[in-house]
């Protein structure tokens, strides 16, 4: 009998199998839960990926604006970076890296992370594709955070700018829950909620990151401003100088 419940079972499990919906299950391993190591010999510096969200929502016109949010953001982070130049040309000892990423229902390097260029980042910029299909927030993350320790820098910025909530991929509060503690707080994170409830990104708190909301296109270069200036060059600056002097 036992024989024969065992043939039965290996005729029906592939059939029972096969009918269980399919589900995308992953698992922490040893390797996951170990440290970020970085790929290069780190000095000092600063490396910013810049996540720009391209979804088919972004197509949507700007609050009392009659243009989309796409071409408003696009413009609104050509302007945030030009503060570049002058931040470049008071510390030129202090390197300034940029990337640029597009994601939608899946991930894009428009620019990967290199010292900053004002043609190549434009230029990067003006590459964005045209609004269509998801957003894919935590995986734009996934992407970028490899990428940052390759740069070769101390400092570490993950800047996403995003009209909706995550729709594609894992989500973004558990990859940005996994990049801190991995990190050990190391890689900073910042949202601009553009058009949206910035409550929805709440989680940021928890791990040491900042969300700002932006309703319009002011506020959007308001909100872009504020964290790029007042908070990761403002830091990258304090913490150059500081490193210097105890040098």
């Amino acid at each position: 009998m036992r024989m024969i419940h065992g043939l039965v079972a290996a005729v029906l499990l592939p059939g029972m199998l096969a009918c269980q919906p399919n589900r995308r299950v992953y698992r922490e391993t040893d390797d996951d839960r170990a440290p970020y190591q970085a790929e290069v010999e780190e000095g000092l510096g600063a490396a910013v990926a810049i996540l720009v969200d391209t979804s088919g929502s972004m197509k949507d016109d700007v609050p009392g604006d009659s243009r989309p949010k796409y071409l408003v953001a696009r413009e609104a982070l050509e302007t945030m970076l030009d503060a570049t130049d002058s931040f470049v040309a008071r510390r030129p000892d202090f390197p300034i890296k940029i990337g640029i990423y597009s994601f939608s229902s899946g991930v894009s390097t428009q620019l990967p992370i290199q010292p900053y260029n004002r043609t190549a980042v434009r230029s990067a910029l003006t590459r964005l594709p045209r609004p269509g299909g998801g957003t894919a927030i935590g995986e734009a993350m996934r992407t970028a955070r490899p990428d940052l320790y390759r740069a070769g820098v101390f400092r570490k910025y993950l800047l996403v700018v995003t009209d909706g909530e995550n729709t594609s991929g894992r989500s973004p509060d558990d990859v940005a829950r996994d990049i801190f503690r991995k990190s050990d707080g190391a890689v900073q994170i910042y949202f601009v909620a553009f058009d949206t409830n910035p409550e929805k990104f709440a989680f940021l708190k928890e791990v040491g990151g900042d969300v700002i909301g932006a309703g319009n296109g002011p506020e959007l270069r308001t909100a872009l401003d504020g964290v790029y200036q007042g908070k990761i060059l403002a830091e990258s600056a304090t913490t150059g100088e500081r490193e210097t002097t105890q040098k």
